[in-house]
């Protein structure tokens, strides 16, 4: 059996900043997999996740529930029956809901396959302040149906969101256990917790595609001799463009970081080519985290969310006059 654990958390609060952490530190004798999957549609965790060394399944498109689960089913079944992993990470979209997974996952046709262990949730505390999110039911159900929860970015925490997450934890954690760290750095002891909370959850379904689900996995590649293109996705309020370059773009690095710092969106992520290998851009809110090194990606993917419609060709413009001749 595959010990199982999902790892849920809203839009920016460092899901695959952790699950990085764990593959990093995991045991060097066993075979771990990643099923991922994104509200964007070019898959951007995929490429992040490419140099972890372990067996990555990605579903692009917003909601791994869509179809009756069988995006997720199909990644699911691959993932265990090919890869026959030691360990298995869920990580569903920032905006999507956990009960369909769980539902998924507790079915009696993958009890013979499945350890389900505890559910991890990640919070930056500062979500707490936010209206918009912590009136959102995903956001609320996602807490609610984690058997912990990983209180991330205590780097950028200030009094105001810390006492936010204390008055929760008083009045809805429910006595368990909350974990504070930060950069996603937890131990892996915590993955073989034990799954005990039993909530029952009504899930909402708020979704559209910009393109039939069962055609999303398109979006992961480029068509032959296509030097690029652009997907739209949107739901629940929020609204993401997404651009996949060919491996033959490299973008000017200065100014692509200040496209990516200074684009009035919410969210930012990205892997690209530069002149000096690749630099992967990591964006929420204010806060802006960049890595490069020498080993390029085989292409250029960048994903831009917002809680409100922006005007997409005017970014693209600005984006497109970066590539380098």
């Amino acid at each position: 059996m595959t010990k199982t654990n999902l790892i849920t958390g809203f839009l920016g609060s460092g899901k695959t900043t952790t699950i990085l952490h764990l593959l990093a530190n995991k045991p060097k004798d066993e075979v771990w997999a990643v099923l991922v999957n994104e509200f964007g549609e070019v898959g951007i965790d995929g490429a992040l996740l490419a140099d972890s060394r372990a067996l990555i399944k990605e579903i692009p498109g917003g909601c791994i529930c869509c179809v009756n689960g069988l995006p997720m089913q199909v990644g699911l079944n691959t993932l265990l029956r090919q890869g026959k992993p030691d360990r298995l990470l869920i990580e569903p979209t920032g905006l999507g809901h956990p009960k369909q997974i769980l539902d998924l996952l507790t079915a009696e046709v993958y009890q013979p396959w499945i350890d389900l262990k505890a559910t991890l949730c990640l919070l930056d505390p500062r979500q707490l302040l936010v209206s918009k999110v912590f009136n959102n039911q995903n956001f609320r159900d996602q807490l609610a149906a984690a058997d912990m929860i990983i209180a991330n970015k205590q780097d950028n925490a200030d009094a105001a969101s810390l006492q936010a997450l204390h008055s929760w934890q008083q009045q809805e954690s429910d006595g368990r256990q909350v974990i504070y760290t930060e950069r996603g750095a937890i131990s892996l002891t915590l993955l073989d917790e034990a799954r005990l909370n039993q909530r029952v959850l009504q899930a909402s379904h708020e979704h559209t595609h910009s393109v039939k689900p069962q055609q999303g996995l398109a979006a992961l590649s480029l068509p032959e001799h296509q030097r690029w293109r652009r997907n739209l996705n949107s739901g629940q309020g929020y609204f993401a463009c997404g651009w996949i370059f060919d491996a033959d773009t490299q973008f000017d690095t200065i100014g692509l970081l200040e496209w990516a710092r200074l684009a009035p969106v919410g969210r930012v992520k990205g892997v690209l080519r530069i002149p000096e290998g690749l630099v992967r851009i990591n964006r929420q809110g204010s806060d802006f985290h960049i890595e490069t090194q020498s080993a390029p990606p085989p292409d250029s993917r960048i994903e831009l969310i917002n809680d409100e419609l922006s005007d997409w060709n005017a970014l693209q413009s600005a984006l497109l006059k970066l590539r380098l001749p």
